[in-house]
């Protein structure tokens, strides 16, 4: 079973899909219909990053690994600070 998650991991549709979620979230925010403050956004980039990294890691591609780890955390510090504010 493992194996067969690493083989789906290092496949490219992984990688896709995390793009088409970054994507999607960039291309919305440009046009006003997200906005990078509020959790659809948020969410998207995380999962996307998040996706991206994984892969990267797995095919040691270090600089986009990083890039992608940040790019995660600054979503998920977001979302965090969202659901802080929230709590208040």
């Amino acid at each position: 079973m493992l194996d067969s998650v690493i083989e789906l991991a290092h496949s490219e549709l992984v990688a896709y899909f995390g793009m088409i979620l970054i994507l999607s979230a960039f291309l919305l925010e440009t046009r006003d219909i997200l906005h990078s403050k509020r959790p659809p956004y948020l969410i998207l980039m995380a999962l996307g990053s998040g996706l991206l990294a994984v892969r990267a890691y797995l095919i040691d591609e270090w600089a986009f690994f990083i890039l992608e780890v940040v790019w995660f955390a600054a979503a998920a510090l977001g979302l965090w600070s969202l659901g802080a504010a929230l709590r208040q």
